[in-house]
């Protein structure tokens, strides 16, 4: 902002120098006859008589304005700058103005883009952690009581299988089979089951117990041993037998098949709800061989 530059008021003529022969006091009523004509004219009037006007004052005695008081006086032309000023102030203000505007409106510009980046970037994020590392599960029936019961909440990665193959023992979600659609063409949902049978076993169940391999299997997980009877059925190459721990309340392998490892999502790895049971699923090995002795031992997987 430029400072204002200050210029001098004209001089008001009737405030005169003390040496201008108008500054004498005007309210000195002199009184001269008509043979006083020269004193008369000293006091600064004409003679006077009844009738008479003053005498008019001396415009050659006017001074000047001082030029060298005045840098926008020239040639003897005395110049108010006040309101050229004024207007440059009004412009530099009108120019500050849009200036701000124009920010602001960047600004205002500049946090929507921001903010449509992040939730750009988040989704993005999102879908990628879904289908690459980790999902989120809630579990709807009661297939697999005891061990997982109705809305408890899975977190079940994808990462395991990329590198090793599925063991026995694991609770795997994936996609419906296609001989599951075949007798439900509309069911599109994906299904929890226990991992029993791997490629190449024998499998059968009987008498309330699962054989592998001939071999009966302890399951202190199930809910109650099974009433049905299956098998023995070898387990195809890529393929595997799920069942539900709660074996005579789920739609499993011993209705519709095996699961291809093409159809497998993951493994269900941690319950993050409710808290009271949080943790991880396979803390306690849940496979074990009924030897004569009375020992037990882990299955191989």
């Amino acid at each position: 902002m430029m400072n204002r530059v200050s210029e001098p008021v004209p001089d008001n003529p009737n405030n005169r120098p003390s040496d201008s022969p108008d500054a004498l006091n005007p309210t000195s009523s002199m009184h001269a006859d008509t043979g006083s004509n020269g004193a008369a004219a000293d006091a600064g009037f004409g003679a006077r008589g009844e009738g008479d006007r003053p005498a008019s004052p001396h415009p050659e005695s006017t001074p000047a304005p001082d030029a060298s008081a005045n840098p926008d006086q020239g040639n003897g032309a005395y110049i108010d700058a006040t309101p050229v000023q004024r207007n440059n102030d009004e412009g530099d203000r009108s120019e500050t103005g849009a200036m701000v505007a124009a920010a602001a409106g960047k600004a205002a510009e500049s946090f929507w883009v921001e903010l449509r980046n992040i939730l750009a970037l988040s989704v993005i994020l999102a879908l990628g952690i879904r289908h690459f590392i980790a999902e989120a599960r809630y579990i709807p029936s009661e297939s697999m009581l005891p061990t997982l019961e109705v809305n408890d909440r899975l977190i079940v990665e994808k990462v395991t299988y990329r590198f090793k193959e599925p063991e026995r023992g694991d609770i795997v979600v994936f996609r419906p089979t296609d001989s599951i659609r075949q007798e439900n063409p509309t069911f599109k949902d994906a299904l929890i089951k226990r991992i029993v049978g791997l490629p190449g076993d024998t499998v059968e169940v009987e008498e309330g117990s699962v054989f592998i391999n001939g071999e009966p299997i302890v399951e202190d997980y199930i809910n109650e041993e099974p009433t049905y009877t299956w098998g023995p059925q070898v387990v195809p190459e890529d393929s595997y037998l799920v069942l539900g721990d709660n074996r005579n309340n789920s739609y499993d392998s011993h209705f519709w098949g095996f699961v291809p490892r093409d159809n497998l999502i993951g493994r269900a790895a941690v319950r993050v709800w409710p808290l009271n049971r949080l943790g991880s699923l396979d803390d306690e090995p849940v496979f074990l061989y009924e030897v004569e002795e009375g020992t037990e031992q882990r299955v191989t997987p």
